[in-house]
């Protein structure tokens, strides 16, 4: 797995659902990436002014990040991105 260094966090990407409540698979016209991930690990932090600024996210969270930023990886056949935490702008809660 990754281990993120300095500021930046590794999300799962989720993929959106191609099939209703009711069981209809939905077809095809290409859709547009969402821009919402899971937290899987996160980085030390960042260091300002000499001291270490620790990112508040935890494994586990689902998060909505900015769209077309990070790296985008495929590992075991998960797609990942490498984001920094300052492109996250919020946390989805329960």
């Amino acid at each position: 797995m990754l281990r993120p260094l300095h500021d930046y966090v590794v999300l799962e990407k989720v993929k959106e659902e191609t099939k209703t409540e009711s069981g209809i698979i939905l077809s095809g016209k290409p859709k547009e990436e969402p821009s919402q991930g899971i937290v899987v690990a996160v980085g030390p932090g960042e260091t300002v002014d000499g001291k270490l600024v620790p990112i508040e996210l935890k494994p586990g969270e689902k998060v909505i990040y900015k769209k077309y930023s990070g790296t985008e990886l495929t590992i075991d056949k998960v797609d990942y991105l490498l984001i920094t935490a300052k492109d996250i702008m919020a946390v989805l809660e329960k």
